[in-house]
């Protein structure tokens, strides 16, 4: 009768064997690597951040109905929305200045 090897479960049990633990990662590879200054970039895309605002619930209602209608994300149609503002603003007043930095 051949002998039992147990080394392999008590080796993983503390620790001993690292090749063991070593595992391929599953999914998608990396492929942006933007840098994240603020933690609202956090799972976002290039040039993109999360933000929080406070709106009119009737407003949120439509927003999210001409999504819904338009077949596009809730994100595309604010951000159309904020486009159209911009350039209603800019073609009024001119280019927007940045805020100054304290």
């Amino acid at each position: 009768m051949a002998k039992k090897n147990f080394t392999g479960g008590l080796n993983s049990l503390f620790g001993a064997n690292y090749e063991e633990d070593k595992k391929p990662k599953r999914g998608r590879p990396k492929t942006q690597f933007k840098e994240i200054t603020k933690t609202s970039q956090e799972g976002t895309k290039e040039k993109e951040t999360r933000a929080t605002f406070i709106v009119n619930e009737d407003l949120l209602d439509k927003v999210k109905a001409i999504a819904y209608w338009d077949r596009k994300l809730i994100k595309e149609v604010i951000e159309e929305s904020l486009l159209n503002t911009i350039n209603k603003y800019e073609k009024k007043n001119g280019a927007i200045k940045p805020i100054p930095k304290k």
